[in-house]
């Protein structure tokens, strides 16, 4: 039996989700939709990889080097708690291309900064007008056709991954050839050819709330208390994305060991498998649409397991030839990333239809708190590979899918 929809949250009073009617999505909308999210993310996981030309360029010392990576990550973070919520009391357009031109300007300066410390301020306000992300799904999914919201999550889901998983081996080719400052320069130059595009083809979405914005940021606690499904969504999403985030921190370290003695381009190469999870993000979308949320999200979290198991044992193979494991390796790093976007996908296709009034609030809540199982996942990564090498890595990964599993078992259907 489905749950019973907990009553709409009464901080801020509204009378309709939008003002005027509501367009029903196109192909080329969603594409459009899922182009802009995957151009956006990679700003936030791009750092990871340029850390170690950052800091000498700079003249930081390797704690100071560290933050770089961090410093767009708090950014978003603050960004999903401060200002995705303003989606359910401003124009969604208005706000979106105000942003927009925010990161624009934050990564063209962030090509140009001469000293570490201006550049942690820049990322950190690139990293929080970046979370613009999480007000144009929600658009999308109110754009959706009934009953095919999981369907149009999917699709622009798709774009999102692809450029989280992209960022990295993207970043390090441009920085490659011409440098860590070329890749925020050009980045500049993305964001705000898609400012322009998006200012023409947004629909317009004006929430009619008649709060303050402390009783918005307050709400969010009572969604939190009120919702059983978003805080179970976001949970499982919390627990598989520390999974992911503590296998793409350590598994660079295992690969540029014996038997794969990859470089820096070789490990770049290897990035891009896991962008073949992506593929299959809109088929969970429409698994949901069809009422499959609790089994499809089962599936998710057992393929995490298998395939923290299916790494381990190519990471522990002693052969000369490095294509051997190196092949169970890339298939275990698809299948967590089709276990890890299967999750999102349908954890964001449930809360999306809890209160469509709270969607900006909602989104903000359920990717802030799947944002601190990632960070917790990459805290992990260092310890973990310290203590026990690859092997404590995959089962530590593992015990995250476990740790899901119990929770879809004792949360029931949905």
């Amino acid at each position: 039996m489905p749950e019973t929809p907990m009553p709409d949250t009464p901080m801020p009073e509204t009378v309709d989700e939008v003002a005027g009617p509501a367009a029903t999505i196109t192909g080329p909308q969603t594409l459009l939709f899922a182009t802009a999210v995957g151009i956006i993310v990679t700003n936030l996981f791009a750092p990871q990889t340029l850390v170690g030309l950052i800091g000498p360029s700079l003249g930081a010392s390797v704690a100071s080097a560290g933050l770089v990576a961090m410093a767009t990550l708090l950014g978003y973070a603050a960004g999903l708690f401060f200002l995705v919520p303003l989606a359910d009391l401003s124009e969604n357009r208005i706000l979106i291309l105000r942003m927009l031109i925010a990161a624009a300007l934050a990564a063209g300066v962030a090509a140009l900064v001469p000293t570490a410390a201006a550049l942690l301020i820049v990322l950190f306000i690139l990293g929080a007008a970046c979370s613009a992300i999480q007000i144009l799904v929600p658009i999308a999914a109110s754009m959706a056709p009934p009953g095919q919201d999981g369907r149009v999550i999917g699709d622009v889901m798709s774009g999102l991954m692809v450029g989280i998983l992209l960022a990295r081996p993207l970043a390090s080719l441009i920085a490659d050839a011409w440098g860590w400052r070329a890749f925020y320069g050009l980045s500049a130059a993305a964001l705000v050819m898609l400012a322009c595009v998006l200012a023409f083809t947004l629909p317009h979405r004006r929430p009619t709330a008649r709060s303050s914005y402390g009783m918005l940021i307050a709400s969010l606690l009572h969604l939190l208390r009120d919702e059983p499904v978003l805080r179970r969504r976001a949970l499982t999403a919390a627990l598989v994305m520390a999974a992911f985030s503590l296998f793409w921190t350590a598994v660079a370290l295992r690969l540029a060991l014996p038997p794969f003695d990859l470089g820096q381009r070789g490990i770049a190469l290897f990035a891009l498998v896991g962008a073949g999870g992506a593929l299959v993000t809109p088929l969970f979308g429409r698994a949901g649409d069809r009422g499959w949320t609790r089994s499809a999200t089962i599936a998710c979290h057992l393929l995490l397991v298998g395939s923290m198991a299916l790494a381990a044992w190519s990471g522990s193979v002693q052969v000369e030839a490095p294509w051997g494991p190196l092949m169970p390796m890339g298939i275990g790093a698809v299948l967590l990333d089709i276990g890890v976007t299967g999750d999102q996908t349908l954890g964001r296709r449930a809360i999306n239809l809890l209160q469509p009034r709270a969607r900006g609030r909602l989104n903000g809540l359920f990717v802030g708190i799947f944002f601190i199982g990632g960070a917790i996942g990459s805290m992990l990564a260092g310890i973990a590979w310290t203590w026990g090498g690859w092997p404590a890595v995959c089962a530590i990964a593992a015990a995250f899918g476990l740790v899901a599993l119990l929770v879809d078992w004792v949360g029931g259907p949905e």
